[in-house]
């Protein structure tokens, strides 16, 4: 999301944007984004600085670390960013400080559930769905 600091009215801009995650770089191994990333952002400017009141809707898909079940997690957050605007240099992105504030969000170790019972060690039965027979 860039933004051209002179074209800024003085009562302010919105902007709404949805963004594909891999334009962000944000996909890993664990971490899948199946809907776009909505960004809302109200931007403000006072002489040499711009603030922007950033609003993000997303949800990312993980893996259980105990069960090994796919998880979808919904993610709403409100968040604001500070720049210097300088006269040679009037063209801000927001995009590197967006993608921080995500991923800032991916959890060391996702749980489908905080009393998820995982997988049995012998057998492999998921224990949140059948209790096996193994000691």
């Amino acid at each position: 999301m860039k933004i051209n600091a002179n074209q800024i009215l003085p009562d302010g801009l919105c902007l709404e944007e949805e963004v594909v995650a891999s334009t962000l770089e944000l996909e890993t191994e664990i971490v899948k984004f199946r809907k776009p990333i909505k960004i809302k952002a109200d931007i403000t400017k006072i002489t040499n600085a711009l603030s922007a009141d950033v609003f993000l809707k997303y949800s990312i898909c993980v893996t259980c670390g105990r069960c090994l079940k796919e998880v979808e997690l919904d993610f709403n957050k409100n968040f604001i960013l500070n720049y210097l605007v300088s006269k040679s240099e009037s063209l801000i992105d927001l995009s590197p400080d967006i993608r921080e504030e995500i991923i800032l969000d991916y959890p060391l170790k996702p749980l489908c559930d905080p009393d998820c019972k995982g997988l049995c060690p012998k057998c492999g039965k998921n224990l949140n769905e059948v209790e096996c027979s193994c000691r």
